[in-house]
């Protein structure tokens, strides 16, 4: 009877390839614990070249305009919006994005709070998403976590803006509203949900 041989394949060893440490900092998250103090804010177009390695088809592409995030950007000619006025409806539906801007200040008190020192959130909820730009930056790190980019949809935004506030710290706020699901393009219009500060 002839003898049956069974081949056996040594082991495959692979070594694992050292994984390089993201070069952006993770941005600061907000924390879970409820906070000490809460203001709320809600009371009282164009064509251009495409890039480079677009495929070919792709001659043109659209860019924002405005781009009302950056630093020194006058808005001196908008409308103001009263705080009570957040939640109107705005835009045109389908595919529409607005921007909203405001400059917050860090008063002395806040009723009996004392926010010296006091880490700072901005918690935002726009229908459908939004980017938060803040003092001319839009905080984000690839891979990471990132507060101020869309969260997902109709879902808060609550994005660290100082670990120790000081009276008198000003930041520069700048809301890019967008209405979605895009590719649904609905009829819906954009707005705010919520807008308040919390001190922790």
């Amino acid at each position: 009877m002839p003898t049956q041989h069974h081949l056996v394949a040594p082991p495959v060893i692979i070594a694992a390839t050292p994984v390089r440490p993201l070069a952006s900092p993770q941005p600061a998250i907000a924390p879970s614990l409820p906070p000490v103090c809460t203001v709320d804010l809600m009371t009282l177009e164009g064509e251009e070249p495409a890039s480079p390695d677009a495929m070919p088809e792709f001659t043109t592409t659209y860019d924002i305009e405005p781009h009302a995030g950056e630093v020194g950007f006058d808005d001196a000619a908008w409308p103001s919006i009263l705080p009570t006025a957040l939640e109107a409806k705005r835009g045109g539906g389908k595919v529409s994005f607005l921007w909203f801007r405001t400059l917050l200040t860090i008063p002395t008190r806040i009723g009996t709070f004392d926010p010296a020192g006091a880490k700072v959130v901005l918690a935002l909820c726009i229908d459908d998403y939004a980017e938060i730009w803040v003092n001319g930056e839009l905080p984000r790190a690839a891979g990471r976590p990132s507060p101020a980019t869309i969260q997902g949809f109709n879902m808060p935004q609550r994005l660290v803006l100082s670990d120790a506030v000081s009276p008198g710290d000003t930041f520069q706020i700048a809301v890019f509203g967008i209405n979605g699901p895009i590719s649904a393009a609905p009829a819906n219009t954009v707005w705010f949900r919520e807008a308040r500060m919390e001190f922790f």
